[in-house]
């Protein structure tokens, strides 16, 4: 019997990419982000100030859960006039463990602005006041269910965490609304990120074909790359350069540099495993703190917004 292992060559290596200098990314992105705003808003040193505090302490929960649960390579990035968000990553993902690391930035920001500005209110501290008002706004904005703020990523684990045409769908929505919103409100930043999102959706629409074809011809890509076998990596790479115009032109080219791209390729396609490790009453408790913390300031304005100032 021939042995087929000479028929599929050994998928090549793809080494982790990990930086050991994260906390001088963070602390670089940071100062593009403050020159990028002073650039722009000068007259306003103040709200720079409680902006950088308010994402700064947002993020910092996403870190610690990340480093609490064992994510690799994390790291705090600053977007110019966009915001910030913090990277990791991990071979097997928990449910339980995703919707503590999403819920662990804007939960905590949304309380600390409540409970600054009923402090702010008793001792007549204006200045915490506008930061708490910036806490809970910008906190709120991010609850919201469009992707990718945090709470779309709420949104999707609670829903269904794998449906690529759910994904490509939603994700097509939540661009529409932020350009939308930033059409309506006149801000430019928030339409550009709006039509930046829509990079996203084709990205999404592109992998969706690919795992259509993939399911389509029953093969499996719910795995790691570690986990694939010889003869499998053969057959979704197949798959992905047949769907990848781009890449057909490498396919003839026998080196090492193309044999590491279309694995990258690969990789992108395959979807990482998440364990279904939460109960309904988890589920719900979610739920509950998520609708508490956007109805929470909605009527601490109702109720006291006139003798707040706001």
């Amino acid at each position: 019997m021939e042995d087929s292992s000479n028929l599929y060559p050994s998928k090549p290596e793809l080494k982790e990419k990990e930086s050991k200098n994260n906390w001088s990314i963070t602390a670089f992105s940071l100062v593009i982000f403050i020159l990028s705003f002073l650039i722009l808003f000068s007259d306003n040193i103040q709200f720079l100030i409680f902006l950088i505090v308010v994402l700064f302490i947002h993020e910092l929960g996403h870190f610690l859960f990340m480093k609490l649960f064992n994510y690799k390579n994390v790291r705090m990035m600053f977007v110019p006039l966009m915001g910030a968000f913090v990277q990791g990553a991990k071979k097997v993902y928990s449910q339980k463990e995703s919707f503590l690391v999403v819920m662990g930035g804007p939960i905590p920001g949304v309380l600390f602005g409540v409970v600054g500005a009923v402090i702010a209110f008793q001792y007549q501290m204006s200045w915490m006041l506008e930061l708490s008002a910036v806490f809970i706004l910008l906190n709120m904005i991010n609850l919201l269910p469009l992707d990718p703020l945090d709470g779309g990523q709420l949104f999707r684990l609670l829903v269904k965490y794998d449906h690529d045409l759910f994904l490509m769908i939603f994700s097509l929505i939540s661009s529409l609304v932020l350009i939308g919103a930033g059409f309506y409100s006149g801000s430019y930043p928030l339409m550009i990120f709006g039509f930046l999102m829509s990079f996203r959706v084709r990205s999404i629409q592109k992998r969706y074909l690919v795992r259509k074809a993939l399911s389509e011809r029953n093969i499996k890509y719910q795995l790691s790359y570690e986990e694939l076998t010889d003869i499998e990596y053969a057959r979704i790479r197949s798959v992905v350069i047949e769907q990848n115009a781009a890449l057909k032109r490498y396919k003839e080219l026998a080196n090492a540099n193309a044999d590491v791209m279309i694995a990258e390729h690969v990789n992108t396609v395959l979807e990482t495993p998440l364990i279904q490790d939460t109960s309904v009453f988890f589920k719900l408790i979610v739920i509950l703190l998520w609708m508490f913390s956007l109805l929470a300031p909605v009527y601490l304005f109702l109720e006291f917004g006139s003798r707040f100032g706001w």
